[in-house]
């Protein structure tokens, strides 16, 4: 009697064993934990994880720039060109700088993605361990067979001896078992970082995409802005004002400047010191670019019409590039003006000055100290002007003179 209800206990032992072989052969992978509730706290994690990973990406598609309202906004003050100008170069710098975050988050983004592809790796490692120890323990099982177990409980010493072999049977049982149900809540745990890798890749990708997105929004209001500026300047109607305009223009420049430089001889002779010039030459400041587009002095001007005093040199270098600090001396400037665009303004010394116009973006900021072929700003478009290029003035002791004394050409 006995013997006929180990061996049905046995069979069904078996029973399970084989089951289990089944299931796993069928859902192969997961990785193991310390215990299940670890794991389903680090599951519970992965999954917030993926839900913030989809916020990002439902934030990103929300934050690309409408050109076309933009567009539409900005008719209102074509009537001024210089408050139009202004706008749109206040629009095109909060663009760039939605560029600037985006590509900020794709670098974070790419380096948590690092971390992802490495926790995944780790999880599929431990997985497919544990998959190959439950698949040698399936097999011991079978290679032991029936026989095994009915003689483990047959050749027990007394009962109380007997009732020890059944508890270590039922130990061995709850084992298999409770190393199963280990085992798939690690294929839900490496499921759950392989979706969050999925997802994280995707919010990257979406970032990409709205970054290059952002690029050609910025690309069309550059557009937009200088053929508004080609065509009210070259208008017939307009000319003679446009060339006021442009006088008015001057102007203002030359009354900003001189009231920098009036700041910095005050400032000098409250302290009672001056910085030097050396004589040494200048350094080529845009070296992206070797050929001057406009010359210094008078010339035609290109779309008025009329010949005008070009007080520097046009550089036309790409956008983007690089403009160096022609020479050793003290950042007088690094604004914007409507104008000028954003401009630096560098005091070399004994009343000699450097002035770049229309860059991009600025790289220092008033009272630091820069040396000769040190980045300062970017080369751009903003403020009076109708394609990327930098404009490049000297001035000594109050006036405007040619550049070419002073630099060495490339």
């Amino acid at each position: 009697m006995r013997k006929k209800v180990v061996g049905k206990m046995l069979k069904s032992f078996v029973a399970v064993a084989m089951a289990v072989t089944v299931l796993i052969c069928s859902n192969p992978g997961r990785v193991v934990a310390e215990t299940n509730s670890d794991i389903e706290k680090s599951i519970q994690e992965k999954q917030a994880q993926i839900k913030e990973a989809q916020k990002e990406k439902d934030q990103i598609k929300a934050n690309i720039t409408n050109v076309q309202n933009i567009k539409k906004q900005l008719e209102k003050s074509k009537a001024d060109l210089t408050a139009y100008v202004v706008e749109l170069d206040n629009t095109i710098n909060d663009i760039e700088a939605k560029i600037n975050k985006l590509n900020d988050d794709i670098a974070a983004k790419q380096a948590e993605i690092d971390i992802s592809k490495q926790e995944l790796e780790k999880a599929e490692q431990e997985r497919d361990d544990q998959y190959a120890a439950m698949k040698k323990r399936v097999q011991v099982l079978y290679e032991q067979g029936d026989d095994y177990y009915l003689e483990l409980l047959l050749t027990s010493h007394g009962f109380s001896d007997f009732l020890n072999s059944m508890e270590n049977i039922n130990k061995l049982a709850d084992y298999d078992s409770r190393m199963y149900d280990s085992y798939k809540e690690s294929v839900r745990y490496a499921e759950a970082c392989k979706e969050q890798l999925e997802e994280e890749e995707s919010v990257l990708e979406e970032a990409k995409k709205a970054s290059e997105e952002e690029k050609k929004a910025m690309e069309e209001l550059v557009d937009v802005k200088q053929q508004e500026i080609a065509a009210y300047q070259s208008d017939i109607a307009n000319k003679e004002q446009a060339i006021r305009e442009y006088e008015d223009d001057l102007a203002v420049q030359n009354s900003v400047i001189s009231e920098l430089e009036k700041a910095v001889a005050a400032e000098k002779s409250k302290l009672a010191q001056s910085r030097v010039y050396d004589g040494g030459k200048f350094c080529w400041p845009a070296p992206a670019y070797t050929r001057v587009s406009s010359e210094y002095g008078y010339r035609i001007h290109p779309i008025l019409g009329v010949e005008k005093f070009h007080n520097g040199v046009d550089l036309a270098a790409p956008g983007g590039s690089d403009i160096l600090a022609a020479y050793d001396g003290e950042v007088v400037a690094a604004a914007y003006n409507g104008s000028m665009g954003n401009y630096v303004m560098i005091d070399h010394g004994d009343g000699l000055y450097t002035i770049y116009m229309h860059a991009s973006k600025l790289l220092v900021s008033a009272g630091q100290t820069v040396i000769r072929g040190q980045r300062i700003a970017l080369v751009g478009t903003t403020g009076r002007s109708t394609g990327n290029h930098l404009h490049f003035s000297v001035r000594v002791n109050g006036s405007y003179v040619s550049p070419w004394g002073y630099i060495v050409a490339p």
